[in-house]
């Protein structure tokens, strides 16, 4: 078998069984291995068939062509880490509630092997954050991350609001007392910055987004920013309130007292496989099971 495919999933979920085995079964059949980190494997029951093998964390993508997830969007952001330094493309099998990011739901199974089988997918780029935090003089580097979603500093202490000053581009914008601010790209802008009041920004957009959480100020409204954006975030020194830092609501870190947090696009993205060429309008309805009755379309000219 010269083809290979990344198999990522959530073991807990019980309907994963199913769909990892009815997967398996058909990729394998095509001639196709399935690799797999072999506590997962061994979860939904897999490891040992034939044509399935097992991969380190750190070698999940190396020679793979597509990674398949099955799962949530927590579940695809977990793969986005094993994925994105060898630039496989991620296809998510939606196992969750919204599922934002996944391209198809458990019932597209034999259409995804067939999908798998002729290579039809489609790749799409997903821009990413790259976050540094520092001590409060920024010259010792404390902590480094990236984030496909968003990068987020929070209070850690419900009783405490955070203050901290906002900075763009080099120059102080704001400084709040707040639970925390969201800094997200476009692709998380239907995540924790939607839930946090910040607008839906079509994921083909090049923007940064910023979005304070529950601030006390007058302006305190989300900002769209270029793509080229410098953004800081620095802690006030001797306040009480502490705080923590949040890729993509996962590795978490600690921030000491007057730290500060540096965020920019990267250069890296994380790549999504795609089925269809379905606009971004038509996973927005569908996803929120937006009303449309009453559309009649473009009014055509006889």
């Amino acid at each position: 078998m010269n083809r290979r495919v990344l198999l990522i999933g959530h073991p807990r979920r019980p309907e994963a069984y199913e769909v990892a085995e009815r997967l398996v079964d058909g990729l394998t059949a095509a001639g196709i291995e399935v690799a797999g980190i072999a506590d997962e494997l061994a979860a939904f029951g897999i490891v040992q068939r034939p044509g399935v093998v097992t991969v380190a964390p750190e070698e999940a993508g190396v020679a793979c062509e597509l990674a398949v997830v099955l799962g949530g969007d927590g579940t695809i952001l977990r793969a986005a880490e094993l994925s994105r330094d060898c630039g496989v493309p991620l296809l998510g099998i939606n196992l969750g509630h919204v599922g934002f990011l996944a391209e198809a739901e458990k019932e597209d199974v034999e259409r995804i092997v067939a999908c798998v089988r002729e290579r039809s997918w489609i790749v799409e780029t997903r821009a990413t954050l790259e976050v540094v935090a520092t001590d409060g003089r920024g010259e010792v580097e404390l902590h480094r991350g990236w984030a496909l979603n968003e990068a987020s500093i929070e209070k850690a202490a419900r009783e405490r609001m955070l203050e901290l000053t906002v900075e763009i581009d080099g120059r102080p914008l704001a400084s709040w007392g707040a639970d925390g601010v969201v800094i997200a790209t476009p692709t998380g802008s239907t995540a924790y910055a939607f839930s946090a009041g910040g607008p839906v920004v079509w994921p083909d957009t090049e923007a940064i987004l910023l979005v304070p959480i529950s601030a006390h100020a007058l302006f305190a409204r989300p900002l769209v920013l270029g793509p080229r954006a410098q953004l800081a975030v620095e802690l006030v020194p001797g306040a009480q309130g502490r705080a923590v830092l949040w890729c993509d609501g996962r590795r978490p870190f600690d921030l000491p007292d007057g730290a500060r947090v540096e965020v920019h696009a990267s250069d890296k993205p994380v790549t999504l496989a795609r089925l269809s060429t379905a606009p971004f309008t038509d996973r927005l309805v569908r996803k929120f099971d937006l009303p449309v009755e009453g559309w009649r379309g473009m009014r055509r000219a006889h």
